[in-house]
């Protein structure tokens, strides 16, 4: 996980741009560089992963041309026997590749990588910036003007803050050339509709969700796993250990009173051999990071900050106590497969209509989560569950089929490995809560009840006056706008709304985001 910067103005001052830079240094402690372009600045802050010696240093040259990447370029090594010959390559890494690749297709060259990925690429003949984002946005990117209409490009918020009237995220599946927006991917549309027979569907999810986890094992760099002792991370761990044949090392966190989550990790750990660390966490913990979560992810959204402190916390431990620089984890899997309140959908059209809807948000909520948690504490994290072959075919399938008509949520995942030993039975078939929930929800009682403390009635009322857009509506929603606007004054629209369940749907009009609060929470998180 790296930072990136590119400025397409020459009004911002060296140590200035310096300045705001370095705000995100914690992506990329290895190794920083700035290097002036004759229209602007490009800048690297390098976390080491793939070619770990200095040749691995960007931004990489091809003749004039450079390039700054924050990615992983999945089967890179044949792309580049294919590329040797004509071009040479002095390092190991990975995003050598792009420069060639875009010699020799230009801007098509983003429709064919197989990666997650953020990049500026400086192309001498343009004379211009050119960017790029991967479909899905795992990759943070986010753009503003300067003074001067010049375009400016950067891994977050934070490092445009006071040099853009508005700063936006850069749209997934999206490329900038010539001063305009393209799109070259959507992960929402599909080419058709798969309509196999259920045994079929199962082993096309097994096997691409297999090979998915295989690609991001593909590190110069310790590896660790997050195991929530859900469906979804305990999947990608016993995927990973099976695939490496040795035991692997997986972290789990939970709330010192009503953990509910880490008694299955530790079941799940114990099935898979695997080296188990449990990260337990106190109310004051919580409470004394949550300004610091909130200015890390760039965010008011209510869910998204309560499943954040937890991931936060557990991988500031990984940070000070090991030596992993690369996580994996289990996000996306819901929006593919469903939600608990996706059980409410009135019709299979109204589900994948809601499915295209959340992964094309993705990289505002749960993905945004991911990268800054994890990123803020020098690691890198690869998701299995968004390698774009498993997304689209998933997409793809019949949504009749996707719709909850087995009375078990994410059945065609659960089914697709309940041969094979992957899991214990009642692990695999468990209905697991939300994040947030299963840390502990002692934890979202504490952060409501500190919000609770912070506002009179009055107060909150006034307060939640102050904002036009994606109004507070609670006292918690209104702490984290507040906070929020210190940081990040006047920006809410980076955020599309508040991450909410579909309240067109029966049964889903609810003022909280978190499942407990639906009817047919049942067994989930006990």
């Amino acid at each position: 996980m790296c930072s990136i910067l590119g400025f397409e103005t020459k009004t911002i001052g060296k140590e200035e741009l310096t300045r705001h830079f370095d705000k995100t240094r914690y992506r990329g402690p290895d190794m920083s560089r700035l290097e002036e372009l004759p229209c602007g600045w490009l800048g690297f802050h390098r976390l080491a992963i793939m070619g770990l010696s200095e040749e691995g240093m960007q931004p990489f040259a091809l003749g004039e041309d450079r390039v700054v990447c924050n990615g992983e370029l999945y089967g890179f090594r044949a792309l580049k026997k294919k590329l040797t010959g004509k071009y040479s390559f002095r390092s190991g890494s990975d995003c050598e590749i792009i420069l060639p690749l875009y010699r020799e297709y230009g801007v098509e060259m983003f429709r064919m990588l197989d990666a997650e990925f953020a990049m500026v690429i400086y192309d001498a003949r343009r004379g211009s910036l050119v960017a790029a984002r991967d479909p899905i946005g795992i990759r943070p990117l986010f753009y503003g003007y300067a003074a001067d209409g010049g375009i400016l490009f950067a891994s977050e918020a934070k490092n445009l803050t006071g040099l853009c009237p508005r700063i936006e995220p850069f749209p997934p599946g999206y490329y900038y050339a010539g001063g305009e927006f393209v799109q070259y991917a959507d992960p929402g549309e599909t080419a058709g509709v798969c309509r196999d027979e259920l045994e079929s569907v199962c082993d096309s999810i097994r096997e691409l969700l297999i090979e998915g986890v295989r690609k991001r094992l593909d590190a110069d760099a310790p590896l660790g796993f997050l195991l929530s002792g859900g469906l979804d991370s305990s999947l990608v761990c016993a995927i990973s250990a099976r695939l490496l044949d040795k035991p692997i090392r997986t972290f789990a966190i939970g709330m010192d009173t009503d953990a509910i989550d880490l008694k299955y990790a530790r079941q799940a750990a114990d099935y898979l051999g695997s080296e188990h660390t449990e990260v337990i966490i106190t109310r004051k913990d919580v409470l004394e990071a949550l300004e610091t979560v909130i200015e890390l992810l760039g965010t008011y959204d209510i869910t998204t900050i309560r499943a954040s402190v937890g991931m936060y916390l557990v991988c500031k431990y990984i940070h000070a106590h090991t030596d992993v620089r690369v996580l994996l984890t289990g996000e996306i899997s819901d929006e593919l497969f469903g939600y608990k309140y996706t059980d409410f959908a009135p019709s299979a059209a109204a589900f994948q209509q809601e499915a295209q809807k959340r992964i094309r948000e993705l990289h505002m909520y749960d993905v945004l989560r991911a990268d800054r948690c994890i990123s803020a504490n020098s690691i890198e994290a690869r998701v299995p569950f968004g390698d774009l072959a498993f997304v689209r075919y998933v997409m793809s399938i019949d949504p009749e089929m996707k719709l909850n008509r087995y009375g078990k949520g994410k059945y065609l995942l659960r089914h697709a490995f309940a041969q094979g030993d992957w899991l214990p039975y009642d692990l695999l078939m468990r209905e697991k809560a939300a994040f947030s929930d299963a840390v502990g929800h002692s934890m979202v009682d504490d952060l409501k009840e500190y919000a609770q403390s912070r506002y009179s009635d009055e107060a909150f009322a006034h307060g939640c006056e102050k904002y036009d857009f994606a109004r507070p509506f609670t006292k918690e929603s209104l702490l984290y706008r507040d906070i929020f606007e210190k940081y990040y004054p006047g920006q809410a629209q980076m955020v599309a709304d508040f991450w909410m369940p579909n309240r067109e749907w029966q049964g889903c009009a609810v003022d909280d985001p978190s499942a407990r609060v639906l009817a047919n929470y049942g067994a989930s998180g006990v």
